[in-house]
């Protein structure tokens, strides 16, 4: 079976499932996208890995097990999306130490958040994509003002728009909200943080 190559295009709250998110991949030589359900700390997890400038003050999770990895010469190599059964993705992550290969099995949000820190490939099965890979419809307001290279880490929303692009923030400056995203921040609100900082995108881009 063939590998198809993901990037991560971004991630949405979704509309179906109260409390969870929807992680948007896109693979890199198509225009087929896979989303995946993930829970809220994983998405926190995998935003604040995407948004450079959220420097959490404390190591989350994921931190925590890059910084174990690193002190123990473990490298990630990369994570491959391999089976799909009643609608959960399963995933391992494919790891070296000492030129030993192990393979590890991983829930996908946790297999991703991992593979943002080790700066490692995210993969699947072509007939994973073929059976879950769905075509996301572009808005005529939008279509064509993007180059598709220049979207890979912008939120998708599925349903109404406002919930991830920053609803409630849109009546303050620029200035005030680089403050909220840094209190956010250090009160460790990393999803308030990471919907102030998608205002900012906005209209910073």
């Amino acid at each position: 079976m063939s590998l198809v190559k993901l990037t991560i295009k971004g991630i949405s709250y979704s509309q179906t499932q109260n409390g969870a998110y929807a992680l948007i991949l896109n693979e890199v030589d198509g225009e087929r996208k896979l989303p995946i359900v993930i829970g809220a700390f994983e998405a926190q997890s995998i935003a604040i890995a995407l948004e450079k400038e959220i420097k959490p003050p404390r190591p989350l999770t994921h931190d925590l097990f890059k910084n174990f990895a690193d002190r123990f010469d473990i490298v990630v190599k990369q994570v491959i999306i391999h089976k799909l059964v009643d609608g959960v993705f399963f995933s391992s992550i494919i790891c070296e130490r000492d030129r030993i290969e192990e393979i590890i099995d991983a829930r996908t949000s946790d297999a991703i958040a991992l593979a943002l820190r080790f700066n490692a490939p995210i993969f699947t099965y072509k007939n994973i994509l073929d059976k879950a890979g769905i075509y996301l419809k572009i808005s005529p307001e939008t279509e064509g003002e993007h180059h598709p290279d220049e979207v890979l880490t912008e939120p998708e929303t599925f349903g109404s728009s406002s919930t991830v692009s920053g609803e409630g923030y849109t009546q303050y400056s620029l200035q005030e909200l680089h403050e909220m995203l840094e209190g956010a921040v250090q009160n460790e609100d990393y999803e308030k943080a990471a919907k102030i900082r998608d205002e900012i995108s906005k209209r910073e881009s």
